[in-house]
């Protein structure tokens, strides 16, 4: 895949763009501030962005309010933010812009390679990656309501691995489970959420967002 990379760490910078070329990727610029991220977007419309949250001039959440940015503007380009901490406000609004194609890690799953990888993967084929820390810490912030009481304990585990982005089959690897009994948790969630299908809306992304608070 075709990416931009945006970290104010020279040491991190170098590390990402050595690790991803050794994968096949290729880095189409490596910036150290946001404003040099959105000029790099706009100009090699790259597949995904790898971005950190907090880059010059303020060192605060430059490169999260990039991110959204990017999902406005280019909305097919995915994004994968990196950070030393959760920004619950900015995260939770990263979600809710649409969550197909972003995701958001703390930067301690980029030492675990596998799952950065496959993190990236997801938000490039479309679909979403929470980091289980962003997860909980958004769910611990929020009322849940009614509907989300009627969920058992266990099509709670599989709603909550549907947040972070996981597919089905994914989802029964991580549960242990078999995928014909992932598929009929996400069919009782649905139910109990009441939502109808329909082709103006993904009924996963809106149990998510209910999940989340939002």
């Amino acid at each position: 895949m075709r990416l931009i990379l945006a970290e104010d760490s020279t040491l991190l910078r170098a590390g990402l763009e050595r690790l991803l070329t050794e994968e096949g990727h290729k880095v189409l610029a490596a910036v150290d501030n946001a404003e040099r991220l959105l000029e790099a977007v706009a100009e090699q419309q790259p597949d995904v962005v790898v971005a950190d949250v907090r880059m010059p001039p303020t060192h605060t959440d430059e490169g999260l309010r990039a991110a959204l940015e990017i999902r406005r503007r280019w909305p097919d380009v995915g994004v994968l933010v990196l950070s030393q901490y959760i920004e619950k406000r900015y995260a939770r609004e990263l979600f809710t812009v649409e969550s197909a194609g972003v995701g958001y890690l703390l930067k301690d799953r980029v030492v675990e390679i596998d799952e950065f990888l496959d993190a990236l993967e997801r938000v490039a084929s479309g679909r979403s990656a929470f980091d289980q820390e962003v997860v909980r810490q958004l769910v611990g912030h929020s009322k849940q309501s009614d509907h989300l009481a009627r969920l058992t304990s266990r099509e709670r585990d599989v709603l909550a691995q549907m947040a972070q982005g996981h597919s089905n089959p994914a989802i029964a690897q991580r549960l242990s489970i078999s995928q014909s009994g992932v598929e009929k948790h996400v069919n009782a969630i649905f139910d109990k959420l009441e939502l109808a299908r329909s082709t103006g809306y993904s009924r996963r992304v809106v149990a998510v967002l209910r999940y989340l608070g939002t």
